[in-house]
């Protein structure tokens, strides 16, 4: 028997993690190579879930993050409600595939992601740089996707009663 348990709480919890882990701090050489937590899991909690954890979720948890980073108020949020609009229209294909082939998903994902990111900095004025390496957090990302995959599915199968 499973225990009885709120789907928000465990998201709320989950996602508490992420932000966690967004902040943790990094030498320099590695802040490039740090995957994109919170993406990761509203991606995760968006196919799972897709008809209790959806876009008002992604969005309020771009703006915490935005908050978070002390970037542009709705940078972040706008980002996340892309990714998980993509989740959630793709939920049923993603669900079949093995975790080592939605890594692949969440790969162009986490560019789709850090492009639209750098494109909505540059809009706003502010400087950044010239190289791609920001590029690079989408791979370690995409590379932890499937043990965070199933990370977060015994999480939920064991907390969440459907």
């Amino acid at each position: 028997m499973k225990p009885s348990g709120s789907t928000y709480w465990v998201v709320i919890v989950s996602l508490f993690f992420a932000y966690l882990l967004a902040i943790v701090p990094l030498p320099d050489w590695a802040l490039n190579w740090r995957p994109q937590w919170v993406l990761l899991f509203v991606f995760y909690w968006t196919m799972a879930l897709p008809y209790r954890v959806g876009l008002g979720l992604s969005w309020t948890a771009g703006l915490l993050l935005d908050v978070l980073e002390g970037s542009v108020l709705g940078l972040n949020a706008l980002v996340l409600l892309t990714v998980a609009y993509v989740s959630l229209s793709l939920h049923q294909r993603l669900r079949m595939y093995t975790p080592v082939q939605q890594s692949g998903v969440v790969l162009l994902a986490c560019l789709l992601a850090l492009g639209m990111g750098q494109w909505l900095r540059v809009i706003n004025g502010e400087s950044v740089p010239v190289d791609a390496g920001y590029l690079f957090a989408a791979i370690t990302s995409a590379a932890i996707w499937p043990a965070l995959f199933s990370l977060l599915r015994g999480l939920r199968r064991r907390f969440i009663t459907n």
